[in-house]
Formats: structure tokens, C-alpha cells, sequence
């Protein structure tokens, strides 16, 4: 999972290639080929397993900046980007450590697991009416920590979770690498949250395609992070699309970022914000806040703690711990999680 992080760092270094077809080869202990390995595109649908000679062909776009992941029980997972897919791909996996982490079961907690759980269902999977129809089937595997020092609760799995979201018709394997929400003081209350940030890679199958399930899909996308920087990296704004705003006056977008376009990815530079607009004395570090709304009613708030990012062509982006949103955008958390190849031919 450490791995993980450097992949994050290394999002702006993306090699430029077509679409095309990886191929490869997955080997274990003593260069014996694995058959049946997850091989997969983070957080699409897009997946494969190895044949019998440990040979696998994958669909990759580099400049979708993708963590392509390779999982298989009893060896550690590799996540691997930056691929060239005009040469064939050989990983060797590293047979798993298998180190059980102790349970610490304080007497003094002040929180009890069930508190925790509901915690973090609320800031993991969402309160919306597709989280009510979303269910976490390994939840015995989460294991919680609140430092009571820094007022900081995460949660952890070695295991990944297994999410069946029946409302947009999907099955998730979700590796969580990181669960943070931090409070203004010794809580556990929504109301004392003053910051709440989750990452891992996942793996979506579909399991229903119904119109029903398809019509819930398509709401779920309007209005959602993927949608919005999307737009924002096409400057696609509008009055029934996303809206720039401080307090209620619309702001014109190209007054506050620098779009520099490349082949398949933008990026986006922050200009800085007047004095006095932003104000938040809970987070520290902020270089520019803005409220937007979508198609006019729903509003939210965006708050950059960088200077710069990039969005590439899923709508993924860089620097996912700097950008923090609030309102009704960040209430679509898990539960309302649409693959990021979703809508892309």
C-alpha cells in the first residue's frame, strides 16, 4: 500500500501515448506463472484476469493517468503507472508478509464500534438515497484508531471491502489506503467535522444494467466531482452546468485559472484570489475558495490548498488532498461513486 503514495507524486509525469492494448505477463515465487491475477484499472471498470501461462491483455491509456493494479491472494499488490503499452509488461509479485496486526482493545474508549461504524458509512459511503441501498459486506474487517490528542478518527483494512451498491447497480472491491476525519474538538459528531478525506484504488463490476439502474447512474452523475472537473477542464461553464460564485455574485472562471491545454490532460493553474474573500478559520493554508453551484440550485463550495493541479481524461485529477469540497457535491461519497471510464467511449 505505501507504494501507493508515490504514485500520487508522481501524477504530473505522464508519458505520452495512444490508447492501446497492454499485454504482459504476472510471475510468483520461484518465477512460477499465476493464473487467475486481478489485473485492473483503479477506480473503472475496466479489468482482466491472467490466463494459465500467467498472460493477461488489458485496455491502457497512459495519459488517463490510471494506476493500473495487480492483485492476487497470498502476494503484495503492485500499482504501476506510466506504462509504455507498446512493450509487454512483466511483474513479478512478492509473495505477502501475512503479519497480523494486533487488535488493541482499550478499556477507557470513549466511543463504542458501533458509534465508529456509523461514523464511517456516513463519511465513507455517503447519507444519500443510494447509500441507504449500499452495503459494506466485510465491515468486521475495519479496524478504527481516534487519537484524542490531534482529534483525528481513521480507519484501516488489510483486507479490500466489498461494497454492493444496488441502487446504481455495481459491485466494488475497495482497497482503502487512507481514512481521515478530523474535528474541532474531542467528538464524534457530523456536527464537530471540520475536515474528511478518503483514497484507495477500486475495481467496479457491473451487476445490474437495468433502465432503472442506467436512469440512477446519469443522476448521479449530474452534478458529481467527475462531471464538474470535467467541465472545468474543458472551461465548460454555464448556468445550467456549474457556476462560479463568491458569496451570490457569479465570477467568471478564466479570471481565476489559467487552463494551459496539452495532448489528453490540462492543467490548471490558481490565480490568486482577491484579499478578503476567502474565509474559513478552520483549515490553515488555503490559497483560494469559491462557491459554485449546479444547474442553480444545488450549492457547494471548493477549497484549494494548492496552487496548481491536473485533470486527465477521466476526470481524475492530482493533488485529491488539496482539493476539499463542502455542500452538496461532497455529500456524493462512495455510494454515489461512478466508475471514471463512465460515459466514455
Amino acid at each position: 500500500m505505501k507504494n501507493f503514495y508515490l504514485f500520487l507524486l508522481l501524477f504530473s509525469s505522464v508519458a505520452i501515448f495512444s490508447q492501446n492494448i497492454l499485454k504482459g505477463k504476472i510471475s510468483g515465487k520461484d518465477n512460477i506463472a499465476l493464473e487467475g491475477v486481478n489485473v485492473y484499472l483503479d477506480g473503472t471498470t475496466i479489468s482482466t484476469i491472467s490466463d494459465t501461462n500467467g498472460n493477461f491483455a488489458i485496455k491502457y491509456e497512459p495519459n488517463a493517468n490510471n494506476i493500473l493494479v495487480v492483485s492476487f491472494m497470498g502476494y503484495q499488490t503492485e500499482y504501476l503507472t506510466g506504462l509504455d503499452a507498446s512493450k509487454p509488461l512483466n511483474v513479478s509479485l512478492a509473495v505477502s508478509e501475512n503479519e497480523l496486526k494486533e487488535v488493541v482493545i482499550t478499556k477507557n474508549e470513549l466511543f463504542t464500534r458501533e458509534q465508529k461504524l456509523k461514523l464511517f458509512r456516513e463519511y465513507f459511503l455517503g447519507k444519500t438515497n443510494n447509500a441507504k441501498l449500499t452495503v459494506i459486506k466485510n465491515e468486521s474487517d475495519l479496524r478504527f484508531k481516534y487519537d484524542k490528542e490531534k482529534l483525528i478518527f481513521t480507519a484501516s483494512s488489510d483486507k479490500p471491502l466489498t461494497i454492493v451498491n444496488e441502487a446504481l447497480g455495481y459491485k466494488i472491491d475497495y482497497e482503502l489506503v487512507v481514512f481521515e476525519v478530523a474535528f474541532n474538538k474531542l467528538s464524534i459528531s457530523p456536527k464537530d467535522v471540520i475536515k474528511n478525506f478518503y483514497g484507495g484504488v477500486s475495481r467496479f463490476e457491473d451487476i445490474d444494467n437495468s433502465v432503472t439502474v442506467l436512469e440512477r447512474r446519469e443522476k448521479a452523475y449530474q452534478g458529481s466531482q467527475i462531471q464538474f472537473f470535467r467541465n472545468f477542464a474543458k472551461s465548460d461553464w454555464g448556468i445550467k452546468k456549474f457556476i462560479l460564485l463568491n458569496d451570490d455574485n457569479s465570477i467568471d472562471p478564466l479570471k481565476r485559472f489559467r487552463i494551459i491545454k496539452e495532448e489528453d490532460f490540462v492543467k490548471v493553474e490558481i490565480l490568486p484570489q482577491p484579499k478578503g474573500e476567502v474565509k474559513n478559520e478552520n483549515l490553515k493554508d488555503i490559497f483560494a475558495a469559491y462557491n459554485i453551484a449546479f444547474n442553480r440550485t444545488e450549492e457547494s463550495k471548493i477549497t484549494f490548498q494548492t496552487d496548481s493541479f491536473y485533470i486527465y481524461k477521466y476526470g481524475n485529477n492530482s493533488n485529491i488532498e488539496s482539493i476539499l469540497f463542502s455542500g452538496k457535491i461532497a455529500e456524493k461519497k462512495v455510494a454515489d461513486l461512478l466508475p471514471l471510464n463512465y460515459g466514455i467511449k
